[in-house]
């Protein structure tokens, strides 16, 4: 999938997507070919969709 990243909340490790299904979810650890640090809102990135308890969560975000 492909969206931009609408926030990060840089001192907690996660942020969120915005994309075809709305503001989704990610945490630091799922980020990849770059450091979370790195990434700015607005930056355009390709992401996975995973379902786990609390609803859908980006994995494997990387810039596009």
């Amino acid at each position: 999938m492909q969206g931009k990243i609408k926030k990060i909340v840089t001192d907690k490790g996660y942020g969120f997507v915005s994309g075809d299904r709305g503001d989704v979810f990610f945490h630091c650890t799922s980020v990849v070919g770059a450091q979370f640090e790195q990434l700015q809102e607005g930056q355009d990135v390709e992401y996975q969709i995973e379902e786990d308890k609390r609803g859908p969560r980006a994995t494997s975000v990387q810039v596009s």
